[in-house]
């Protein structure tokens, strides 16, 4: 089975590249550093800074191997070719919540780099699929567990 494409922006593509530098250069040498403090207090088997350190790695190294696997699965977007007459990846849309007439600011971004808290919704969850290919003074019905909620979609940007 062929692996799914990690749709990013160029933006996530460099936090992600950075967060993988850091991993490699930065703190696998704290955590080597921490593991060798501990090995020098003596035993091991009941050294609990030892098996913090140990333990940090293992998530380290668990995290270098996922952004590995993300990235050579990657497409990036090239947000400057964005069309901006149909929402797509990478565009800022404005929408308003037609119940609560409430305007709503989001930027769709494939699912690695999605962040409810910072704006940014995944292609994949239920408003950003509705959102997909819509364009302005369109109304969107989206399914959620709370119920159907409509959406006007007010503007589309590319997000620079």
């Amino acid at each position: 089975m062929a692996e799914k494409k990690n749709i990013l922006t160029y933006e996530g593509l460099k936090q992600l590249e950075e967060e993988l530098q850091d991993l490699k250069v930065n703190r696998r040498k704290e955590v080597a550093e921490k593991i060798k403090e501990a090995r020098e207090q003596g035993d091991l088997s009941e050294n609990a800074e030892y098996d913090a350190a140990k333990d940090e790695q293992r998530d380290i190294e668990a995290r270098i191997e996922e952004i590995d696997k993300i990235l050579r699965n990657a497409e990036v977007v090239v947000e400057e070719d964005v069309d901006v007459d149909k929402i797509n990846i990478g565009c800022k849309v404005k929408i308003l919540d037609l119940e609560y007439n409430d305007e709503l600011e989001y930027k769709i971004v494939g699912s690695t780099e999605a962040n409810s808290l910072k704006g940014k919704i995944s292609n994949e969850s239920p408003v950003g699929k509705a959102l997909i290919g819509a364009k302005i003074g369109d109304t969107i019905s989206v399914e959620t567990q709370a119920g159907v909620i409509d959406y006007k979609i007010l503007e589309i940007q590319k997000s620079n």
